[in-house]
């Protein structure tokens, strides 16, 4: 049985990822600190190691484990935290990658890695979408350099040390399981609000354009970076695949189509713009398309309602 580990398998997306592997028939080992994942997420089947991707026990447990895939989702994910603390987000992504690496550089087994890149904030606001790979990147947050760094000793382990790294490189994921507190995705926030009979809260004029990808769809990606033939390697851009819909839709529309998934009437209210926010970010996917044999299945209405469905469960039963 092929064996995969999943860093960051207690979260949203992570814990999606784990549940592919499980059904496709890979043995599932799930890495998580649980400070922002959750342990109800984590599959019934697969083993759990509750440490930290900086830690020596993931370290041996990755030199150790012969896994023949890594999927690697765990990190620090809030960009206004990164912001504010630099140092603990590098310390946690970038440190955190090179913990697993150097182990997978110890141990014998021919692992591939698959970590879960940024498909907006890399390339910054100079390019005009739709972003193709090989555009130049200008990332305007700790966050983003960090992913953008990773790549960079992704891509050194691959041609110094043989290694097989491929990088994904994500729109706006949202899907059943995101977390609506703290920073999380505009959909996950739109639907507690609306569950909570609440008004929808808009920032500037509401254009600003994202990609929302549903996460089934990502982690399929995932899956079949894993375990399709590599791509030859090469520079930054030749082992990453920007993973989204190549289709832009504003932060306004969202809120429309999850009003009517929902029958609700709640309102929408507009607040001034945050400084710095990206104004329109969207993805070319027509590589993963042609190397990965990767397409978004789910439309996003369809995506939409699906999710709402899934908040509208979980509050239903928390009330039982």
């Amino acid at each position: 049985m092929p064996k995969a580990l999943v860093t960051g398998g207690a979260g949203f997306i992570g814990s999606h990822v784990a549940d592919l592997f499980l059904a496709r028939g890979f043995d599932v080992t799930v890495v998580d600190d649980l400070s922002t994942g959750k342990r109800e997420n984590i599959p019934p089947k697969a083993h759990f190691q509750q440490v930290g991707v900086n830690s020596k026990k993931c370290a041996g447990l990755v030199r150790d484990g012969s896994f023949d895939v890594v999927a690697h989702l765990a990190g620090q994910i809030d960009v206004r935290k990164s912001v504010a603390d630099p140092v603990a987000d590098a310390t946690t992504n970038i440190l955190g990658t090179l913990n697993l690496m150097e182990a997978l550089k110890a141990g014998d087994a021919q692992t591939r890695v698959i970590f879960t890149s940024t498909g907006g904030a890399l390339y910054g606001d100079l390019s005009t979408p739709p972003n193709v790979e090989t555009f130049p990147k200008d990332p305007e947050s700790p966050y983003a350099i960090a992913k953008l760094s990773i790549e960079y000793y992704l891509a050194y382990y691959g041609r110094v040390h043989n290694r097989d790294a491929i990088a994904l490189r994500f729109g706006n994921v949202y899907g059943p399981r995101q977390d609506p507190h703290g920073e999380a995705g505009v959909v996950a926030i739109f639907c507690g609000r609306i569950l909570n009979d609440r008004p929808l809260t808009v920032f500037g004029d509401g254009l600003q354009i994202r990609d929302y990808v549903y996460v089934g769809d990502v982690a399929r990606a995932v899956w079949l970076a894993a375990t399709n033939p590599p791509p030859e390697k090469g520079g930054l851009d030749a082992l990453a695949f920007n993973i989204g819909t190549g289709r832009g839709t504003s932060v306004l529309e969202i809120a429309k189509l999850l009003q009517q998934a929902a029958r609700s009437n709640v309102p929408i209210e507009f607040a001034p713009r945050r400084p710095g926010e990206q104004q329109e970010s969207f993805v070319e996917v027509s590589k993963a398309r042609q190397v990965l044999g990767w397409v978004p299945e789910l439309s996003l209405p369809d995506g939409l309602a699906k999710t709402y469905e899934w908040f509208a469960g979980e509050i239903t039963g928390a009330a039982r």
